[in-house]
């Protein structure tokens, strides 16, 4: 396991991740912000989904979903239907022209980032993109989860029962010098 300074360190830089995010913030088209980006993302990888499954997975307020929903519907890029299910629920579309803009903010996104990283080869581009991997599924899949606490610090392993021995014999000589080791201070006076 790696040590406390390590976890520091990494915890150091991944608060720098967000100039990272700031620069491919300004990249987004002018009338759409990183939520509705974030949400036509969603969308196109997990397929249509209910309101409260976006909201889930934003990791926000159903009434941020629903602002982030309906600045997507005024534009186009979604449907929002009613759930065959649920008729108080909305089921999340992308349309053609949603569709159309995530193309758009992937070909963006991937124009920064080459180059940016256009010095990297393309093994270290595919070890972070494994260590991005591995530590997302670390992390689940951004949904609300109890934290979980560090494991107990592991006990000492029982300690056999002896039953008690008796003392070593000892010799004529070293009894004196035994008795003289075991007074008191009040009996060596």
């Amino acid at each position: 396991m790696a040590e406390q300074a390590q976890f520091a360190e990494l915890a150091h830089q991944l608060s720098a991740v967000g100039a990272v995010k700031r620069d491919l913030g300004r990249i987004l088209p002018q009338d759409c912000s990183a939520g509705s980006a974030a949400v036509l993302t969603l969308l196109g990888r997990h397929g249509d989904m209910r309101m409260s499954n976006l909201s889930e997975l934003l990791a926000v307020d159903m009434s941020v979903t629903s602002r982030h929903a309906a600045h997507l519907a005024e534009r186009g890029w979604i449907l929002r239907s009613p759930d065959p299910a649920d008729k108080r629920s909305r089921i999340l579309h992308l349309t053609p022209e949603g569709q159309a803009m995530l193309a758009d903010l992937h070909r963006r996104s991937t124009e920064l980032l080459a180059e940016r990283l256009g010095d990297w080869t393309d093994a270290d581009v595919g070890r972070l993109v494994g260590l991005l991997t591995r530590l997302r599924a670390s992390f689940g899949d951004c949904r609300t989860v109890a934290h979980r606490p560090p494991p107990p610090p592991e006990s000492p392993p029982p300690v056999a029962h002896r039953p008690p021995q008796p003392p070593p014999p000892v010799r004529e000589g070293e009894r004196m010098q035994a008795t003289e080791t075991t007074r008191t201070p009040a009996q060596a006076t």
